[in-house]
């Protein structure tokens, strides 16, 4: 049976599954650059690359302007401290620095490649960090062990003139000196006043302490302790680094060091710190027990003997996470903007107090979506903006880049300010943390949810998922021994606790037949024909237990064609009073979300029709948070060219002017007219134009075909198709989709159910 990780709720098969399917790793690279014409060719390569070459020649600036550079970052790394399991070596470093790359992108729109120095020499890193500097705007150190990821920084920092960021020392610092400045705040300490205890010598606890003392706290009120106790003046065996923040105190011990400090910073080990030593420590003592996984004493501990204490630890599952995620992609961000020569203890400071700021105003909605629909207020249990906070983007890189520009070590001056904040608030919509805001909120009031195609392997991986991360209760149909077999095969015990149900239930069966019965009796159904469906369909199995109050949800497909659920899901199912049974998908794709409709139902839909899925895509794109803004899409703009092919969408236009509605909308236009701004100078006259964030497609096959593609040769992400109008909260899951993708549509399925009134 496949070993089970520790801490997260997944298989090492799964993880594994998840690099290696479809392209190995997590990053590819991509032209910025169309190369579809002969032309494109001459542009890009022989000849048209030659001009850029001899411009650069002439000015070596001019590399920031004609090539990547400027948005590039090498994340380097000798595989010496990878995570909190070792030196396992270069190689096996390399899903690390792919997944940092990862998030470079995802949070800031950062390119990044990952490079793995087979190396443990110092200088030989330093020199071959240096032979290919050039390339690069900045350089990302991480999992480098201490004392070599000192030197080999430091060196750097003294040979090149590009940022030099190691992530494990600085982003933790940055983050935690943030939480501190904010937990002073509250606790009405002053920074130059405070007493702090650091326990941990490594390459965090040491960055950590001198951003301490770069903020204000004094170096005499600090003491460090490491394994053998408090580092103090003329201790033997004691490297420079360490010597650097050695303490003239008399206290030998950490459980002497905590007697009434005002602050503990732990980055060591777990269990070391008792109720004792919280006991003895200052009034509103500031406690952070950031070792992972497990922090030096447990948040509960510490509340079992003071209840004035302000906590933050490394983990996710209690407040106040210390989290580099709020930090290293967004301070990066800033310096290459300005094209920094450095990162300096200026511009780390200002990254923290930034942060910390943030922490202070009223969160929007997005991180209210994250807190399962609570709004955290600045106090003791939120010092540390969420991860979800969408003006992270801008806050941080702003302010970085300010104090760059102060410092000296900008080579480009950004004037507008203001600007420059909303050009960094485009680069990532909010509306990609879509899925975590959803499951958030369900996790709040968590739904049964009904997996219909059970024995499917992609189908019982989601549903296992939809419970281990506690979004809501699977419930799985279908026959209990083919579950079981596949529950083996994906490396589970045979009797892992998930409901399973089926027609062998009698008294179920009897009282969905009932309830069938009575919907289908009128339209020519004997009692025994649909004693004969609920027993043998899945689908009418499962609408009836939503029916009958028995499951609040539904995701099914997966195992048939889309066209064939539906109209299976038709047969049993109504649709909402007023609206029309419509299939919308979401795409996520460069920063922009547009929802897509109809895109699985109406062949060639009537002008009515499409009225009326636009209404309803307004009505859904309000529950996710969206401000709708509708175009009609064809072939032509505007009436040109005329075509037969688009009078219905013309006649939709008009009866939603008719109707007198509460939402921006215009057609008919094309898809690009749609989407990009350029077409506004054109076509000023529209509100619509450049703005669209719902599509109305003409007819399903252009809808389909154009979703399809996007999917394929996008490079967008794909949510849905959604199963719109239904009256019943169900999402039907396309042929052979994925496992997330089924745990996507589950999840909206939950949401729905609790965020529409399906008794009209």
């Amino acid at each position: 049976m496949p070993k089970k990780t520790e801490i997260d709720h997944y298989t090492d098969k799964e993880a594994l599954d998840f690099h290696v399917k479809g392209k190995s790793g997590k990053i590819e690279i991509s032209s910025s650059k169309p190369l579809t014409t002969k032309r494109d060719l001459s542009l890009a390569y022989s000849p048209g690359v030659a001009a850029p070459v001899k411009e650069i020649a002439k000015n070596p600036d001019l590399v920031y302007d004609y090539t990547s550079k400027g948005n590039l970052v090498a994340v380097i790394s000798n595989g010496s401290a990878i995570l909190g399991l070792g030196n396992l070596g270069s190689l096996a470093s390399k899903p690390v620095m792919e997944g940092k790359s990862v998030l470079f992108k995802r949070f800031a729109d950062i390119d990044s490649i990952d490079i793995e120095i087979d190396n443990k020499n110092t200088d030989s890193i330093i020199e071959t960090i240096k032979n290919i500097s050039g390339t690069f705007g900045g350089i990302n150190l991480e999992d480098i062990a201490a004392p070599d990821c000192f030197i080999i920084e430091q060196k750097l920092k003294e040979l090149l003139d590009i940022p030099i960021f190691h992530d494990d020392q600085h982003g933790t610092a940055i983050i935690t000196t943030a939480a501190l400045i904010n937990a002073l705040n509250i606790s009405n300490k002053k920074i130059s006043e405070v007493k702090v205890v650091v326990n941990g010598a490594g390459a965090s606890a040491i960055a950590c302490t001198n951003l301490f003392k770069s903020s204000g706290i004094k170096n005499e009120n600090v003491i460090m302790c490491d394994r053998s106790g408090v580092i103090y003046k003329g201790r033997e065996n004691v490297d420079q680094f360490k010597s650097a923040h050695a303490s003239n105190t008399k206290l030998r011990t950490l459980e002497e060091a905590m007697k009434g400090a005002d602050v503990f910073l732990g980055l060591s080990a777990k269990d070391v710190v008792n109720k004792k030593m919280i006991k003895s420590m200052a009034k509103n003592p500031i406690i952070f027990a950031c070792a992972n996984p497990d922090p030096e004493i447990k948040p509960e501990l510490i509340k079992e003997v003071r209840d004035d204490a302000i906590i933050a630890t490394g983990r996710s599952d209690y407040p106040n996470q210390v989290n580099n995620l709020i930090g290293f992609p967004y301070i990066f961000r800033g310096a290459l903007d300005v094209r920094a020569k450095a990162i300096n203890e200026e511009m780390k400071v200002a990254a923290a107090k930034a942060i910390a700021l943030l922490a202070r105003e009223n969160v929007p909605d997005e991180v209210v979506s994250a807190y399962g629909g609570d709004r955290p207020r600045y106090g003791k249990n939120y010092i540390i903006p969420s991860t979800f906070d969408p003006r992270l983007i801008s806050v941080i890189p702003s302010a970085v880049a300010e104090a760059a520009m102060k410092s000296g070590v900008a080579r480009k001056k950004i004037d507008d300010f203001d600007l420059y904040k909303d050009q960094l608030s485009n680069r990532l919509d909010p509306s990609m943390s879509l899925m975590q805001g959803i499951n958030a909120k369900i996790r709040k009031n968590p739904k049964r949810v009904i997996f219909a195609e059970g024995e499917d392997e992609n189908m019982l991986k989601a549903a296992i998922e939809f419970g281990k991360n506690k979004l809501g209760k699977p419930i799985l149909i279908g026959a209990e021994k083919r579950i079981k077999e596949q529950l083996k095969k994906i490396g589970l015990d045979e009797n892992y606790k998930i409901e399973i149900v089926n027609s062998t239930d009698k008294e179920k069966r009897e009282k969905y037949v009932k309830h069938l019965y009575k919907r289908l009796q009128r339209e020519g159904q004997l009692e025994r024909d649909v004693d004969r469906l609920v027993r043998n369909d899945r689908i009418a199995w499962g609408s009836s237990m939503i029916a009958c109050k028995d499951a609040d949800a539904m995701v099914t497909g997966n195992i048939r064609h889309y066209a064939a659920s539906i109209e299976k899901l038709k047969k049993v199912v109504e649709a909402r009073q007023g609206e029309e049974i419509f299939g919308m998908t979401m795409i996520v794709s460069k920063g922009k979300t547009v929802l897509v409709a109809d895109t699985n139902v109406k062949d060639f839909p009537s002008s009515e029709r499409l009225v009326k899925v636009s209404k309803s895509c307004v009505r859904v794109a309000r529950l996710f948070g969206f401000d709708p803004k509708v175009a009609f899409l064809s072939h032509s703009t505007f009436g040109k060219p005329i075509s037969k092919n688009t009078k219905h969408v013309r006649d939709a236009i008009e009866i939603l002017k008719g109707d007198k509605v509460d939402f921006d909308f215009d057609g008919e236009m094309q898809p690009d007219v749609a989407l990009n701004p350029i077409y506004q100078e054109i076509y000023p006259f529209s509100k619509i134009v450049g703005k669209a964030n719902i599509l109305i497609m003409p007819a399903l096959h252009s809808a389909a075909i154009s979703t399809k593609l996007m999917k394929v040769f996008g490079g967008g992400k794909l949510i849905g198709p959604l199963l719109i109008g239904l009256g019943l909260p169900i999402e039907v899951a396309p042929l052979r989709a994925s496992t997330s993708e089924i745990l996507n549509l589950a999840s909206i399925a939950s949401f729905s159910s609790g965020v529409i009134d399906y008794s009209n």
